[in-house]
């Protein structure tokens, strides 16, 4: 065990020792074994008797523990219900064939409406969102903003054309 620092500084101090209060405790420690100082620090608290009925207790429960014939908690029964259940349970996720759930009802409105939806997204009808109202005010912008690049285009095509007409 290792004394405390306040306890090393000083001792340093009181043996010499300069700058013993920014010096590593390891350093002190070396320091003051050279100069023959005992910094070892006693075990404190009460001894204990090693023939005591629960030292003993201890050392068996020990070499038990360390020869692995230390059994914790109650023994299991493989008899029980709750073991052959969970035998069952462990052979079907073994052969994956354990059903996890409630199994559902398909002809519950739910699974109907869900068998619906799931064939409009197979065929591609599936319109996902809020429908467009197009008497909005930023669908009456978009649609003639539209428009305009739809008239740049063709007036550019159409002057492209005359172009083309005038060179021959």
């Amino acid at each position: 065990m290792v004394m405390k620092r306040a306890k090393l500084v000083k001792l340093a101090t009181a043996n010499g020792i300069a700058k013993a209060s920014s010096t590593k405790s390891v350093v002190l420690i070396e320091k003051l074994n050279e100069l023959g100082v005992d910094t070892s620090v006693k075990k404190k608290g009460r001894k204990i008797d090693p023939t005591s009925k629960r030292q003993i207790r201890l050392a068996e429960l020990e070499a038990k523990r360390a020869s692995g014939e230390l059994q914790k908690g109650r023994p299991v029964d493989p008899t029980s219900k709750r073991q052959i259940r969970l035998a069952e349970l462990e052979a079907k996720r073994a052969a994956g064939t354990l059903k996890k759930g409630r199994p559902s009802d398909p002809t519950s409105k739910r699974q109907q409406r869900l068998a619906e939806l799931a064939e409009k997204k197979a065929n591609g009808t599936l319109s996902k969102g809020r429908p467009v109202d197009p008497k909005s005010k930023r669908q009456i912008a978009l649609a003639a903003k539209l428009a305009k690049q739809v008239d740049e285009v063709v007036n550019e095509a159409i002057e492209e054309v005359i172009e083309s007409q005038d060179k021959k």
